[in-house]
């Protein structure tokens, strides 16, 4: 009878499964608390439940029908196993995984996010490269400039006359063909720009939303406590070494469970609770104090280096190297500071590692941002808006092209900081395991520094972001040194750092990245676009909006070109209508507060129903 029983449901459950959709079927058979070998059987007896119906009804259905039906399969088929073989063909998907079971969420959280830039990056490059540069070379003069191998590291040189920078690029209306289509390149230069930072600032919203609903609003979802250790066991592993590192992987993990679930709160004292302010206290203005002394010495060698830059005007390697000055002492400020803030955060002692890192973090974004804030205010204020000063008179006449400039200071600041990125990898992690393993044994094995690390690339793409304007082909610089660095810090990690000595649990510590990434850096990226755009004034002998009066001059007059041609009416509308109106974009942002309101109620009631259900789960 039992025998009977269970064939008798095992074919009901068949029947109810043969009767859903597709999707359907597939999320009902996932959530089986069976094994994977259990899961195929019942699977093929679905499909072979499904083709003997079939069987049945195709006598009675018309020859066109059966072979639309078949090519539906065939290509649900084919998209199943396309998926498949991209899951295993993703970037760095296997490196990821040992990262993450030898040294934790909270490492791997920054190659995760290394990972994510990289793929921002060959976005930017694609989208500029294809609508900038690539209609450029149909009009490009050629170079009469002689390569000398130092404008690698200044961007000077040859690099001028090359499509690496704002100055090279035309005005001019490309055709090709004498009656052919044209090719508007300040609308493109423009308008691919503009694109892009709208682009970039909805993928920016929609990943810190996931992530945040991911890590802070239901996480139980995720990253259920006891189902990690009942119910997350892959049984289609055979391979040796993916069963040891799958081991390895979940034993990390609820090791950072059981941490955070058993993370004991501390008392201290009234004296104890003194002693910990006044050093939080002293520790903040030292860092603060530090802050303000580097940004007043960039801001004086910047200025030093320009009129240093005017005397040797002419275009020998003399001049160019004493351009790499300020990159060079920005690179020492942004490199050495930080391991000061970290000997103040060791000083500190506090109670779990996320803290420490969190607060060495918010002294290092005040740091770099500083810095570049320094330089906007350098490059908008005083080098784009000098032609009137007296003393930079022979320089603007060499030069004629404050944009080429900044695109130089920007290349050459990227290109230092990926330097001393790969100098701080060796000093301050090889260099530190030799000390600790062999001269001060006590010392130790280094630990890998997230904050430090997670800043200098937080700070890097600031930089590329500045200098797409300025620089179109920037974003391809940063993909080669972000994939390097990828390397050399995977490198330096397992051969250097040791594992967490504190394991601790950092699942929102990607959300905060993104929000560190989104604010203030991408908002502050797009305050000095926008005065740049809408307030300078270009230079009038190079660029593609040469002798305008500002860069968004340009949409102005083609929206007058278009007041003329009865077909464009509604792009004129949208312009007067949406684009240039205040009383638009305040009814916008209500609306889009409206729908976050909404949205957070929704979530809100989920989450109250998913610790409701596991409640009732648990009892």
């Amino acid at each position: 009878i039992w025998i009977f029983h269970v064939f008798y449901a095992e074919e009901n459950l068949v029947g109810n499964l043969a009767s859903m959709s597709t999707s359907e079927r597939i999320k009902a058979i996932r959530k089986m608390p069976e094994t994977m070998k259990k899961k195929r059987e019942i699977r093929n007896k679905v499909l072979k439940e499904i083709t003997e119906k079939s069987r049945h009804r195709s006598t009675q259905l018309p020859c066109c029908t059966q072979c639309l039906q078949g090519a539906v399969v065939s290509f649900r088929r084919f998209g199943n196993s396309l998926s498949e073989y991209f899951h295993v063909l993703q970037l760095w998907h296997k490196t990821l995984k040992i990262i993450g079971a030898k040294f934790g969420t909270s490492v791997l959280s920054y190659f995760t996010f290394l990972k994510w830039l990289l793929t921002f990056n060959i976005f930017s490059f694609l989208i500029n490269f294809s609508f900038i540069t690539v209609p450029q070379f149909v009009a490009a003069e050629p170079n009469n400039l002689s390569f000398m191998g130092l404008e690698l590291f200044t961007g000077a040189g040859y690099f001028q006359q090359t499509v690496l920078y704002y100055g090279f690029y035309t005005n001019a209306t490309i055709s090709k063909i004498g009656n052919g289509p044209s090719y508007n390149m300040q609308l493109a230069y423009i308008f691919t720009v503009g694109i892009y930072f709208v682009i970039c600032f909805l993928i920016l919203l929609f990943s810190m939303a996931k992530s945040f609903c991911r890590n802070f609003i239901n996480p139980q979802t995720y990253s259920g406590n006891a189902s990690k250790l009942l119910c997350t066991w892959d049984f289609n592993i055979t391979n040796e070494k993916a069963v040891k590192l799958k081991q390895k992987n979940l034993s990390t993990q609820i090791k950072e469970d059981l941490t955070e679930v058993n993370r004991e709160v501390l008392n201290f004292s009234l004296t104890e609770r003194v002693v910990r302010i006044v050093i939080h206290l002293v520790s903040w203005v030292a860092s603060l104090g530090t802050a303000v002394a580097a940004c007043a010495g960039v801001y004086f060698l910047s200025i030093n280096n320009l009129k240093l830059f005017v005397k040797g005007h002419e275009n020998d390697l003399k001049s160019q190297a004493a351009m790499l000055v300020l990159p060079v002492v920005v690179s020492f400020l942004n490199a050495f500071i930080p391991f000061f803030y970290s000997w103040l955060g060791h000083l500190e002692r506090f109670q779990t590692p996320g803290h420490q890192i969190y607060v060495t973090i918010a002294r290092n974004i005040v740091l770099k941002i500083s810095i570049v804030g320094i330089l906007c205010y350098y490059w908008l204020n005083i080098v784009a808006a000098s032609k009137s000063q007296a003393f930079l008179f022979f320089f603007f006449y060499f030069l004629k092209c404050w944009e080429t400039l900044v695109g130089q200071d920007i290349y050459r600041l990227v290109l230092v900081d990926f330097i001393f990125c790969l100098l701080g990898s060796f000093f301050g992690e090889f260099l530190r395991r030799i000390i600790g393993t062999t001269v001060c044994v006590s010392l130790g094995m280094p630990e890998f520094d997230i904050g430090r690390n997670v800043l200098d690339l937080i700070y890097a793409q600031t930089l590329t972001w500045i200098g797409i304007l300025f620089s179109p082909l920037l974003p391809g610089i940063q993909m080669v040194s972000f994939s390097i660095v990828f390397y050399v810090k995977k490198v330096s990690l397992m051969m250097n750092c040791q594992p967490p000595r504190k394991v601790w649990k950092t699942a929102q510590m990607t959300t905060s990245f993104m929000f560190l990434l989104f604010f203030p850096s991408f908002l502050g990226v797009l305050s000095v676009i926008g005065v740049t755009v809408w307030r300078l004034k270009p230079s009038e002998e190079c660029g593609p909006f040469r002798g305008l009066s500002s860069m968004y001059a340009a949409v102005s007059e083609w929206i007058k070109i278009l007041e003329n041609h009865a077909a464009s009416k509604w792009v004129v509308w949208i312009y007067h209508n949406l684009i240039t109106s205040e009383l638009f974009f305040f009814i916008l942002s209500v609306l889009v507060l409206i729908i976050t309101y909404l949205y957070w109620q929704i979530i809100e009631g989920r989450k109250t129903m998913t610790k409701l259900l596991h409640k009732q789960i648990m009892n």
